[in-house]
């Protein structure tokens, strides 16, 4: 994990980004992240 600026959550796995709340506007919903990483 690395730590972010001004409320940005983004997640990647190996440089890419999988979720963006800066881009979508929101959180992830719940267990959204768990199922982007069974998918990768």
């Amino acid at each position: 994990m690395v730590p972010g600026q001004g409320g940005v959550f983004e997640f990647a796995i190996d440089g890419n980004l999988q979720f963006s709340k800066k881009s979508l506007g929101r959180f992830p919903e719940d267990d959204e992240i768990f199922s982007i990483i069974e998918a990768v």
